[in-house]
This record gives structure tokens, C-alpha cells and sequence, in this order.
């Protein structure tokens, strides 16, 4: 099963707190995947659509709202669902957002025990959906304190909703992404030097390790060969620039480290299965980061 499960590489930057983005979409075609942050996924007119978490796999309803925990595999599949203006909005949360001081007082016990409850993932009722529906798909038009006091806000209005559902059995392992220091090192090199090319001499030696048992690490890791792993996060900071300026797609891709648009293009569209400007038109206006 770890072979076909996909670590993903999120658009958040060590130095952002969480992520919002609302689309409307006809299709649903991410693989099964993982990440070390906290997402919040809700989804209307999506009825027909299969939720796989963990070792849970179910057919949602018209509403859906889910907590995915650090690390848990998760996707959603079209499945039976005929709908072509399916509304999602999610929201990817860093891990550490709300440090352990901060959620032992007692006015946020109610979202710590959310977020431990999360390594199942967290199913909302119906009606809870219903409530906060409109709350998470106008998030993204606020900004600065606002922005993040209202999400604050969801979060401690979530957690102590009635009729929250675990979903899986199982959860992330201790040998995961977070846990391992020689990858965290690699992770966080690679996101202070992706503009540049890095070796793979050069990365092995970060972490001491022979080119080729490297290769064989990274690869085990998170499910990519080096080359494939700089590429994603390369990408990822592309998306961030294609939404948040008005620079060139020529002008962002040297700015994330391709040598040329031609290959910049080609290797946007592999990961993304999209051009650049495609996919600017389809998010363009609908995302936020803090």
C-alpha cells in the first residue's frame, strides 16, 4: 500500500501559518497522498464522491467537512458522483500552528483534543456543515488578523460541535515524515535552495549518506527519486507565484529553478496536468495564505 500512497508537497512555506483555497471543479484526480500538515477539506454538491482515509473508505452525501491529521493518506475519488460544479475549499494548516503552550490553556482544550483526534480524521455532522459552509468559502476574501481570527474562530466552533465522527482505525506511524531529522534536514534545505540546482552529491552530503543509499532513501521516504522531489517543490512555489503576482510565466520559472519556459511548462504540466496559465486561470482570486 506505501508504494502507491504519494507525499505530498503543499504550497505552504515554513513561514505561513495555514492555506485557503475555494474552487469549483468537475473532477476529482489527486492520488491517495500524505502530508505533515493539518487539512480541513469541505466539499458540496459532491454527492457520488468516495473519501478514503486511512483504512476508511465511504461514499459521501450533498455536504462533507473532514479533518485529515499530519500524515494520514487521504484523498476523495469521483466514483458514482455526476456532478460537474462540485465546491471544494481546502485548507492546509501547519502542524505547529498553535504551539503545546498555547493549547494546554484551558480556552483551547476543546481544539487540542480536536486535533488529536484528527490522526483518525474527524467527520462533522450535516448540520455543522451547513453552518460553517459559507464561514469556509468566504474565508479566503478576508486578509491580515481577520483572516486569521475568523479561522481561529471555525476551528473552536468545530471542536465542540456534537456528532464528530472518527473515521479510520488506523493512523500515522512514529516513522513518519516529521520524525525522521534526515529528511526534515533534506526538506528544509530544498526549500531554501530550490531556485538553484542542487546536486545530489551535494544533498547526500547534508545528510551524510552515500549518492546512491540516498537515492534509495528518498525515494523510500516519500515515493519520488531526488530529481522528482525537487521538481514537486519547485512546482509548488510556482502556484504560489502564478496566483499571488502578476509576474511572467517566463519571469516564475527562473525564479523557481528552471533553466528555460519550455521545460518549466512541460514539467508543470507532468505534475499538475496543466500549463501554468491554466492553471492561474482556474485559481486565480480564490486563494489565501497567512
Amino acid at each position: 500500500m506505501d508504494i502507491n500512497i504519494h507525499r505530498e508537497i503543499t504550497q505552504l512555506s515554513p513561514t505561513d501559518s495555514f492555506l485557503s483555497y475555494y474552487r469549483v471543479k468537475d473532477n476529482f484526480d489527486f492520488p491517495i497522498h500524505f502530508h505533515p500538515e493539518y487539512e480541513l477539506n469541505l466539499i458540496y454538491k459532491g454527492a457520488g464522491v468516495r473519501r478514503i482515509i486511512g483504512d476508511h473508505m465511504e461514499t459521501i452525501g450533498e455536504y462533507e467537512l473532514v479533518l485529515v491529521g499530519p500524515n494520514l493518506p487521504h484523498c476523495w475519488e469521483l466514483h458514482e458522483c455526476k456532478s460537474k460544479e462540485i465546491h471544494e475549499v481546502t485548507i492546509h494548516i501547519h502542524n505547529d500552528l498553535l504551539d503545546e503552550k498555547l493549547l494546554s490553556r484551558r480556552v483551547f482544550k476543546s481544539i487540542r483534543d480536536l486535533f488529536n483526534n484528527s490522526i483518525h480524521g474527524v467527520l462533522f455532522s450535516e448540520k455543522v456543515t451547513k453552518d460553517v459552509m459559507h464561514r469556509l468559502m468566504n474565508l479566503p476574501k478576508l486578509s491580515g488578523i481577520d483572516y486569521f481570527l475568523e479561522f481561529i474562530s471555525i476551528l473552536h466552533d468545530l471542536s465542540i460541535s456534537r456528532n464528530q465522527r472518527a473515521l479510520s482505525t488506523s493512523f500515522s506511524s512514529s516513522s513518519n515524515f516529521e520524525n525522521s531529522d534526515k529528511i526534515k534536514k533534506v526538506y528544509e534545505y530544498v526549500q531554501e535552495n530550490f531556485h538553484r540546482k542542487i546536486s545530489l552529491d551535494e544533498i547526500s552530503e547534508l545528510v551524510n549518506m552515500s549518492p546512491v543509499s540516498f537515492n534509495r532513501f528518498i525515494k523510500k521516504r516519500t515515493g519520488k527519486t531526488f530529481v522528482s522531489y525537487i521538481n514537486n517543490t519547485r512546482v509548488s512555489f510556482a502556484t504560489r507565484l502564478l496566483i499571488e503576482t502578476d509576474l511572467s510565466i517566463g519571469e516564475i520559472g527562473y525564479k523557481c529553478g528552471f533553466n528555460n519556459i519550455a521545460n518549466f511548462n512541460r514539467m508543470f504540466k507532468k505534475i499538475k496536468k496543466c500549463t501554468p496559465s491554466e492553471f492561474k486561470h482556474e485559481f486565480n482570486g480564490i486563494q489565501k495564505v497567512l
